[in-house]
């Protein structure tokens, strides 16, 4: 019934800029925390960003803050994560998030995942 779905990944080079989308399906996006996560080569998922229901409120994790910014429109069911500045290090599969039901940098608090999409940053 909910399906979340990410889009906008790609490559870029070091310190060129992306933005991803996540389309939600589901009458209750509205009400719904909306996550990024992502997930290198060979290392687990890591929280990256968050944004509370109404858009008000955000978090990122360290190595992002300033550089990542989270946002939504509550209206076309959409959540959205503009990269910019980005670093070799940020390439990773980027997973959209929803619905969390606890600790917001936790993966097993989130209810609903798309599939991910591929960020490559090249040196």
């Amino acid at each position: 019934q909910v399906q979340l779905v990410e889009s906008g990944g790609g490559l870029v080079q070091a310190g060129g800029s992306l933005r991803l989308s996540c389309a939600a399906a589901g009458r209750t996006f509205s009400t719904w925390r909306m996550g990024w996560f992502r997930q290198g080569p060979g290392k687990e998922r890591e929280f990256v960003a968050y944004i509370s229901a109404g858009g008000a409120s955000t978090a990122y994790t360290d190595s992002v803050r300033g550089r990542f910014t989270i946002s939504r429109d509550n209206v076309k069911n959409t959540a959205y994560q503009e990269m910019n500045s980005l670093k070799p290090e940020d390439t990773a599969v980027y997973y959209c998030a929803g619905d969390s039901r606890g600790t917001i940098s936790v993966v097993k608090s989130w209810a609903y995942w798309g599939q991910g999409t591929q960020v490559t940053v090249s040196s």
